[in-house]
């Protein structure tokens, strides 16, 4: 396993026991399992939308797992993380996506845009890009930081019908003219029945928070009633990017 120091993050490289090799995502790191979750969430909706994103999949970290890593940092983050975590696919060779040197099309930037402003993802802009470039191919990736309301989860309606004003920050907002057209295009595709089998895939045990007394279905719902909420008024976010291009 080898760490990544990745802005307040600090995912790792790690072999699997299936022999590929994954970043993954620990539960005790920062945010916690509702980081995870973001990542669960937008990862799926991205590739719902056929965004490319590496592979997601479920990592079981052992108990006996980085017992003789040196690092006391790392060492409290594993011990924090044992049980099930999320890992994505490491995709070997790729390089940062650099819009100076890498021109993205109309199309593809605007449905990126979208689903970033869809998901409320803060983390795609010039400074830290969150894309690579894998054979040639535009890829995807962290969505940790999306889906913000779930840090004041009492306000979930009013963030869902939030225009999100940070898109004005989205490294691929000057090349997104065709918003209009993708919002049609997308809003047909995530039907109620894909997102809720989206949200239900969270596990349970990502769910048990202090916070708040609710279930683990309760607190599916309200991720579904966000989604939903957030794509039936989706005319507020898509006049916000056209807004912000203007």
């Amino acid at each position: 396993m080898m760490a990544l120091r990745e802005g307040g993050s600090l995912p790792a490289l790690a072999e699997a026991d299936d022999d590929f090799k994954y970043v993954l995502k620990f539960k005790g790191a920062g945010h916690g399992t509702k980081a995870l979750i973001a990542e669960l969430i937008g990862g799926q909706i991205a590739k719902a939308l056929n965004l490319q994103l590496p592979e997601l999949v479920f990592a079981h970290l052992d108990e006996a797992f980085g017992r003789t890593e040196a690092d006391e940092e790392i060492q409290d983050l594993l011990q924090g993380s044992q049980g099930l975590n999320l890992a994505l696919h490491f995709l070997s060779g790729a390089i940062t996506f650099d819009p100076a040197v890498t021109i993205v099309d109309e199309t593809l930037a605007s449905k990126i845009v979208w689903l970033d402003a869809f998901i409320t993802n803060v983390d795609r802009t010039f400074k830290n890009t969150n894309m690579l470039i894998w054979h040639k191919e535009l890829w995807l990736i962290d969505h940790g930081a999306c889906l913000y309301f779930h840090h004041s989860w009492s306000n979930w309606e009013q963030s869902a019908k939030s225009p999100f004003k940070l898109i004005k920050d989205h490294v691929l907002l000057p090349q997104a003219s065709k918003i209009k057209a993708v919002d049609a295009e997308f809003k047909a595709l995530l039907t109620p029945e894909l997102l809720k089998s989206i949200v239900d895939t969270i596990p349970d045990v990502w769910l048990q928070w202090e916070d708040i007394n609710e279930t683990a279905d309760d607190i599916r719902k309200v991720y579904f009633n966000f989604l939903t909420t957030r794509l039936a008024h989706s005319e507020l976010f898509v006049n916000e990017i056209e807004h912000a291009r203007a």
